[in-house]
């Protein structure tokens, strides 16, 4: 089956941690996405993420560099490297040419070093996988396990935005079959543009308890692993979610869930009450839009569907795993 592992098979291999290492501050675990590491002697922490992207083919080098650099951001640190690992389902030059022009370019905007990667051919691929690495540095380290009971649910700009860009492009034909018109998803392509948090991170992170980048599964992915790195019960109302016109007709003509399909290009932060204002008058100011979308509780019992943490609410309904990503059964 395509996408991520379930719990107990993802249980299994983030127990797979080698030798233990004091340096280590966050290490891997369900919901967070980056790792911090102490440097020794110096008043910062090392940010490390990895991301691999294959099924985005129109733009998989433009998406790989934001899906690995995003999750850095979300961590609160500004990301600075990279390593890029391309496997080639044949040795097309033009192919070639396109991926590494993407990742070259979108880099670049990012203010992003490519500093190593390894590059082969495996033809037991149907199109360009790119695995990236990308390493920043902080003196705050942000979690996605940092919500606390009372702290209000923050969502900048909509739910559902990476997967309005492949909808208008990878199936492009099956919307406009499905009576999506030409402007919609010519606006639609090009929320490409928009699929980096990296300046919504920047903006949010000194006002803000935690933050999640929401990828595959998209927002409620986004909110189970939170609500289980947290320990806490994460409260939402669909109403309350930002969602734009283009990505209701894309996700609509498609039968795509727009809160749970690829959603990068959304930052879900959590910020104490006192700090709400502080964290969406900095996103105002660099022109970020942001919707308060719920309010994080504490896991104990009362109101909350049942006893223990790490748990969703939306719309008063229970939600206890991850949904598999509603874009996969298009691809299959």
């Amino acid at each position: 089956m395509t996408g991520k592992l379930g719990p107990e098979a993802l249980a299994e291999v983030l127990a797979a941690t080698g030798a233990d290492d004091a340096a280590v501050d966050v290490g891997p675990a369900y919901g967070e996405d980056a790792a911090a590491i102490d440097l020794a002697g110096a008043e910062s922490t090392l940010v490390v993420a990895a991301d691999p992207l294959s099924l985005a083919a129109d733009a998989v080098g433009e998406l790989a560099v934001h899906v690995a650099c995003n999750d850095v951001a979300a961590s609160g640190a500004d990301p600075r490297w990279l390593t890029h690992t391309l496997f080639l389902p044949d040795d097309d030059p033009a192919r070639r040419r396109t991926v590494t022009e993407q990742v070259d370019e979108t880099a670049r905007d990012l203010g992003v070093a490519i500093v190593g990667g390894h590059t082969e051919v495996l033809p037991s691929l149907e199109r360009p996988l790119c695995s990236m690495t990308a390493l920043g540095t902080t003196d705050r380290f942000v979690s996605s396990g940092g919500a606390e009971p009372g702290d209000r649910l923050l969502l900048t700009k909509g739910a559902g935005i990476e997967a309005t860009a492949i909808l208008a492009t990878d199936f492009r034909e099956e919307c406009a079959e499905a009576g999506v018109p030409e402007a919609t998803l010519d606006a639609a392509a090009g929320f490409l543009d928009e699929v980096s948090v990296v300046p919504d991170a920047a903006a949010a992170r000194d006002a803000v308890s935690a933050m999640h980048d929401p990828t595959e599964g998209g927002l409620l992915t986004a909110l189970v692993e939170t609500a289980s790195a947290s320990g806490a019960v994460l409260s939402v109302e669909r109403d309350r979610v930002p969602v734009r016109p283009e990505t209701e007709a894309c996700c609509a003509a498609l039968g795509v869930d727009p809160l749970a399909t690829f959603g990068s290009g959304a930052l879900l932060a959590a910020a104490p009450p006192e700090r709400v204002d502080k964290a969406t008058d900095a996103l105002a100011a660099a022109g970020i839009a942001v919707g308060e979308i719920g309010e994080v509780r504490a896991a104990d019992g009362r109101g909350d569907g049942g006893e223990g943490g790490g748990r969703v609410l939306l719309d008063g309904d229970r939600i206890d795993e991850a949904p598999r990503d509603e874009l996969y059964p298009l691809w299959e």
